[in-house]
């Protein structure tokens, strides 16, 4: 079947629905979801089938309150004792899991939080990702920003005071080719100190040349690690290939990155496995790239336009949190990220447990910080958002909410030679 991507801002034509509807319900018509496509470098590494064959065994439900506690009497986490406290038996021990993991984080990371914001600089792409909006067959507003209107976006945001920014863009190498998002890491590097990306996955030199123009870390979402699960929503497209976008941060350090982010998207598939395989994929990296910085986020579905087919999995605040505590306790060194998807109320709450990264002035649409940031109408293009965000505070108002908690908000730690 040749695929053809529908990314323009016109409703689908009829050609464009027969295809998609064969996607959603003809399994024959989609790619192989374990076999490369043609370009895509493959690695050798063990890192896949140590994090599989971890998450395939576990079964969350043999777990029992004494191996909770036995898991927060033992000085070092294990991994047997992190499943443990991933498990349903873990809920109603949350309160001493906080008191741990507030112990681990302060005794790692002190009373720092840091603060970054997005930049979206396009939002084409080439996948169908059933619970993305972005995705190629979702009738949205399309927008790739010039080089002029990015700069324009950073000076905005830089003149909130801001010194971390993570570029962003849509999955569609042809709209935003890794020229194009070169030429951006080396504009962000005039207005910041840190410059992280989170774009397509590329080949090992690819990454190389984008630390070259001034990306200092990369961030990939797994989505989940299920690779049946990953089957039935990545239905066309190159993120369809499930071990290649494994693989990414992998490259990444390959190519020289100095640190690499993880995540899965908890409600599409088993959450508890799902972090299980987040978190190992963080532990056993972590042991083969000990100089790099690595991090995890845990962020959950969120409400996006023109969909109503997925219905994620139950992840309430109070199991959120519980994976947040696991974390820390299991990889006191890592960076947790908690994203705007998150109530502010949540997130003033975990920056004094487990996390020690945030995100403020967020905006997950395109060209449009100007208008965000001033309040003024600006009368621009401007490309629809990904998803719905929950907290839309300022830098300013995140800045003096984090001191109020008795916490030291930190815009960047970084010095240059």
């Amino acid at each position: 079947m040749k695929n053809q991507f529908f990314v323009d801002s016109g409703h689908l034509s009829p050609t464009a629905l027969a295809q998609k509807h064969r996607l959603e319900t003809d399994p024959t018509c989609r790619k192989d979801p374990m076999t490369y496509l043609p370009g895509m470098e493959q690695i050798e590494s063990d890192i896949r089938s140590s994090v599989m064959e971890q998450m395939n065994a576990y079964d969350g439900t043999r777990y029992t309150a004494r191996d909770v506690k036995a898991a927060l009497a033992h000085d070092t986490c294990s991994i047997e004792d992190f499943k443990a406290l991933l498990s349903p038996a873990a809920e109603p021990f949350l309160e001493e899991m906080a008191q741990r993991a507030r112990l681990e984080t302060g005794k790692h990371f002190g009373n720092t939080v840091y603060l970054f914001t997005p930049l979206y600089i396009a939002n084409y792409c080439e996948n169908y990702c059933v619970y993305c909006g972005f995705n190629c067959y979702n009738h949205i507003r399309r927008m790739k920003l010039t080089m002029e209107q990015i700069e324009h976006e950073m000076q905005v945001i830089a003149d909130s005071g801001m010194e971390e920014i993570l570029i962003l863009t849509g999955e569609s190498r042809r709209q935003s080719d890794v020229s194009y998002i070169g030429e951006a890491c080396k504009l962000a590097r005039k207005y910041f100190r840190m410059v992280g990306l989170e774009i397509y996955p590329v080949n090992t030199e690819e990454y190389r040349y984008l630390h070259e123009c001034g990306a200092d870390y990369v961030t990939v979402f797994q989505e989940t690690y299920d690779p049946d699960k990953y089957e039935t929503l990545h239905l066309l497209g190159h993120k369809r290939v499930f071990p290649y976008r494994f693989d990414a941060q992998e490259r990444a350090l390959m190519g020289g990155m100095r640190g690499v982010a993880f995540s899965a998207l908890l409600g599409l598939a088993d959450f508890r496995k799902d972090a299980l395989a987040s978190a190992l994929h963080v532990y056993y990296l972590q042991r083969k790239y000990p100089h790099a910085e690595m991090s995890l986020s845990c962020p959950r579905l969120r409400p996006i336009r023109n969909n109503e087919k997925i219905h994620p999995s139950d992840v309430h605040e109070k199991q959120l949190c519980q994976i947040l505590c696991a974390y820390r306790i299991f990889l006191p060194f890592v960076g947790i990220t908690v994203s705007s998807r998150e109530s502010a109320q949540f997130r003033n709450g975990i920056v004094k447990i487990a996390a020690t990264k945030i995100s403020a002035g967020v905006s997950t649409g395109i060209g449009d910080h100007e208008s965000k940031y001033s309040g003024k109408e600006t009368g621009g293009a401007q490309g629809d958002e990904q998803f719905e965000i929950d907290d839309s505070r300022s830098l300013d108002n995140m800045y003096r909410d984090i001191a109020g908690e008795g916490l030291q908000p930190v815009l960047n730690d970084y010095l240059y030679v």
